[in-house]
């Protein structure tokens, strides 16, 4: 055993270490960039995002709900 204690991926230097824009050929160059703004758009506003889209999704479940009641109370008059 090695008199250092350290895990082996301690051991490691990865302050240096690229993303996956080192090993995408050329031509999909334009595509991963756009993959890149999307992961720093979501870096930057991933909490608030996911806040806002989160109301968005209870208010429109709130609002189905409300629809659904009406016409189950309501909307009786439909015969088949």
């Amino acid at each position: 055993m090695s008199s250092n204690d350290e895990a082996p991926e301690d051991q490691v230097d990865t302050s240096d270490v690229g993303g996956l824009d080192e090993v995408v050929p050329e031509p999909l160059d334009p595509v991963w960039r756009q993959i890149e703004r999307i992961q720093n758009f979501r870096r930057t506003y991933g909490n608030t995002y996911v806040r806002v889209l989160e109301v968005l999704t209870a208010i429109a479940l709130a609002v189905g709900y409300v629809w659904w009641v009406y016409l189950y109370f309501f909307g009786g008059g439909v015969s088949f």
